[in-house]
């Protein structure tokens, strides 16, 4: 098959890549466009260092750095090599690098890459330059190494040619023609060319291209310092392009590598250099290349200051050229990929980097070819991911500078963003601040972790402290916070969840194709169920309550399920998808003593018989009208009680007036996911995503395989027989080994799978974690050990849930 007509705008290493791949999978009906020359067009790629390091805390970049290192290992042009496998160094020089680093070989022993760390003296047996007096250890990854950029784009170049795809050079799109609502073709300044599909790969031009549609990209291009020594010394006679490791010496925010005698450094300890994409130039009009701004020699001081203290033998050589080149920096540091909301067939593979170009390219393909893409859970990458304020102008340039600033940072998992704060505030906010509340950040929403208002519910207590890393955003209030919520009753502030209406004569059919499980049931039902993709696959875990005929209340899990549902809307109208969440909160009041509190508010009857586990109705608290649903992530008795943004204030002093005599407590988030782990709830994004289906993840029960077909069903009867890893419960004795998520999980020596959630279970005096095992090794009972920095924290794989298994407390 020829398949549909395919423009690609950008010939750099990831148009290039997308070619190679989409055609090897038979669609030839391919143009690439560049404005520049090939192969080196002038973009990111034709000035970039090549520098791979597979290491990332996200499971999908390193496995995209994986696949592009695999493939461009087997590329050559004309003998010549396309990756230069000299291994990956990085060092420590401070005690906390020296732990982040052990994190680092937990993160890609979790996702199965060989490393190893380094003594002092191993540092420099791999690199002899290194001053052994400076470094305290390394990280080395034999399988990291440079890519030589134009290179692979020629060679991708040459095999897309061979399969019929055609490249044109110093071809300047103008604008992408589009129709009723689809791309129609893309006009250049020497031409039209007719396209079904058209993928941006622009790169620091993105955010030029994507407005031709009316797509706001949330990428900036930023300068990023590089510079060339000439000869070292120490270096004399090197023939070989590069012989050590590819460096980093992420304290300094410098890395180096090899260029025959001399080396290449670059420098991220700058100040943020940020351009618009449309102030660049063009290749005309660029002296050198457009993505190559002037070297500031001032910004570079501090970084030659540095580079001679690390490696000496520099202090002989000179820096003769430098750069500074523009790359493409994101709000949370992920590719922006995925089809317009608004304009089929307009796709974008954007703020990619050459380490993960390859990858990003055979991941496109397979979304394109056959609808989604089963090599890698693109989730993280989704260009649809962000609410409405993450693509404010303000807020994108302020998250790429600090995210340019943060490059080589120690970042804790919890640690929020910081300005612009804050943004969305739940109308509990003033309340919140009066109790002392210790905020932390959810798309954008200031959330509780916990409120110091509460210290003195710790006296008393058995709350354990955790270890150093595990203590940083925590307090012993967490620990109180929980302990109360299971004795008497708490309140939560909820509003960060999204919340979609779905309406009209055909929202019950269409809800009933996308859910796997059923939730055309009475009024007044809600169905915890499922979104599959087309491969069986998880896309999120919602609830969906039928508040009328017509009328569904959907508890999502963010912006990619409102566009999941929009792009499957029937185009005879009679379905409609809100956003609601903005206009509307919600509390959850739960615990033992949670009706106590309400059932006094109110002339409706929330007695066990006059609502029901997983129902929902409409009711008055006190003045307030609120829809309740009898549901808890908590495993307790309760409710979510929702209302519109005007009344909130309102509903919550009723309430707190009325738990505060019977011992009641605000609680945070911090209280909230150590409950919700005691019980064995799963958390979409972090315990499963779209790699797994859902007899793995433990969510069985939420598909009804019996009733009639549903996006993903058929997929999922060919998964069901085959389930061979599990997400598994393990608990943890010590009570200050408390582990926080991508840790490796060990079977003796064997790295086996990686942890997921984790939490202490102040209630039942456990460490736990959630861990993806294989399933042979998810009897309970067995032992296991957490990687945790330079440790092996012990475990057992538990029975779950761990609490209230009868589920009493939840149906009294």
């Amino acid at each position: 098959m020829a398949g549909p007509r395919v423009v690609i705008i950008g010939a750099g290493v990831v148009g290039a890549a997308l070619a190679d791949e989409i055609s090897a999978r038979g669609w030839t009906e391919v143009t690439v466009v560049d404005q520049g020359p090939l192969p080196a067009t002038g973009g990111s790629t034709s000035h970039a260092p090549g520098l791979v390091f597979q290491t990332n805390s996200s499971k999908t970049m390193t496995e995209l750095a994986r696949y592009t290192v695999e493939k461009f290992c087997s590329l050559d042009v004309d003998g010549k090599p396309c990756f230069l496998q000299v291994g990956g160094l990085e060092v420590a020089t401070t005690p906390e690098r020296l732990a982040e680093l052990q994190r680092r070989h937990g993160w890609i022993t979790a996702w199965g890459i060989e490393g190893r760390l380094l003594t002092p003296d191993e540092c420099v047996e791999q690199h002899p330059l290194v001053n052994r007096d400076k470094v305290l250890g390394g990280l080395l990854v034999p399988t990291d190494g440079l890519a030589k950029a134009v290179l692979a784009v020629e060679a991708q170049i040459r095999r897309a040619t061979e399969r019929g795809v055609r490249f044109l050079a110093r071809h300047e799109v103008l604008d992408v023609q589009q129709s009723d609502g689809r791309v129609t073709g893309v006009l250049t300044d020497q031409g039209e060319i007719p396209a079904d599909i058209v993928v941006c790969c622009a790169g620091i031009w993105g955010p030029k291209i994507a407005r031709m549609v009316g797509m706001n990209l949330p990428l900036t291009p930023l300068a990023h310092q590089l510079a060339w020594t000439g000869p070292v010394p120490a270096l004399a006679g090197q023939t070989e392009e590069a012989v050590r490791p590819i460096l980093r010496h992420q304290d300094a925010d410098l890395y180096y590598r090899d260029r025959f005698d001399g080396l290449g450094i670059g420098y991220y300890g700058h100040r943020p250099m940020p351009i618009s994409a449309d102030d660049i130039l063009s290749v005309d009009e660029a002296d050198e290349m457009p993505s190559v701004l002037k070297f500031t020699e001032e910004d570079f001081e501090d970084a030659w200051t540095e580079t001679q203290a690390l490696l000496p033998s520099t202090r002989e050589a000179k820096v003769e050229e430098g750069i500074n080149g523009l790359f493409s920096f994101t709000t949370d540091n992920f590719p922006l990929l995925g089809e317009s909301p608004d304009v089929k067939g307009f796709w974008v593979a954007e703020a990619v980097w050459v380490t993960h170009s390859a990858g990003v390219g055979r991941a496109m393909a397979e979304w394109l070819v056959d609808g989604h893409c089963s090599s890698f859970d693109l989730h993280e990458c989704d260009v649809n991911r962000f609410e409405p304020h993450q693509l404010a102008p303000e807020y994108v340039l302020a998250r790429d500078c600090q995210n340019f600033v943060e490059v080589y940072d120690i970042l804790h998992p919890l640690q929020p963003s910081g300005d612009p704060r804050p943004i969305r505030t739940s109308p509990f906010h003033a309340r919140q601040q009066e109790l002392g509340a210790f905020f932390l950040e959810a798309n954008g929403w200031e959330r509780p972790q916990w409120y110091e208002a509460n210290a003195r519910l710790v006296e008393g207590r058995s709350i354990p402290t955790p270890n150093d890393w595990a203590a940083q955003y925590w307090s012993p209030i967490v620990g109180a916070e929980a302990q109360v919520t299971r004795e008497t009753v708490a309140m939560y502030d909820m509003t960060a969840l999204k919340r979609l209406e779905v309406t009209g004569p055909g929202a019950a059919a269409f809800l009933e194709r996308l859910c796997t499980g059923k939730v055309a049931k009475s009024v007044g039902s809600v169905t915890y169920t499922l979104l599959l993709d087309h491969d069986g696959g998880i896309r999120s875990d919602i609830t969906v309550a039928r508040l009328a005929r017509d009328q569904f209340q959907v508890g999502a899990n963010g912006n990619l399920d409102l566009d999941w549902f929009t792009r499957h809307l029937p185009a005879d109208g009679t379905v409609q998808v809100r956003d609601i969440t903005p206009g509307t909160c919600c509390i959850g009041l739960w615990g033992p003593l949670a009706r106590k509190v309400l059932q006094p508010l109110t002339d409706e009857d929330f007695s066990n018989d006059g609502l029901k586990y997983f129902r929902a109705k409409r009711a008055y608290i006190g003045s307030v009208p609120v829809t309740a649903m009898r549901l808890s992530y908590v495993g307790e008795l309760g409710w979510e009680l929702y209302t519109t943004a005007d009344q909130g204030l309102k509903l919550w002093d009723t309430l707190w007036q009325a738990a505060k005599p019977l011992g009641g407590v605000i609680a945070g988030r911090g209280a909230f996911n150590s409950l919700r782990l005691e019980k064995g709830y799963r958390s979409f994004g972090t315990d499963m995503t779209y790699e797994h289906d859902p007899y793995e993840a433990g969510v069985g029960f939420a598909v009804k395989l019996d009733k009639e077909d549903f996006i993903g069903k058929a997929a999922l009867e060919r998964r069901k027989s085959d389930v061979r890893r599990k997400l598994t419960c393990l608990t943890i004795d010590d009570p200050r080994s408390v582990v926080l998520g991508r840790e490796p999980v060990y079977d003796g020596d064997r790295a086996v799978g990686y942890v997921t959630s984790a939490a202490y279970g102040y209630t039942i005096g456990k460490g736990i974690a959630y861990a993806w095992l294989p399933a042979e090794l998810t009897t309970p009972g067995t032992p296991a050990q957490i990687g945790y920095f330079d440790q092996r924290v012990e475990a057992v794989v538990a029975e779950e849930p761990l609490f209230d298994p009868t589920m009493s407390r939840l149906r009294g």
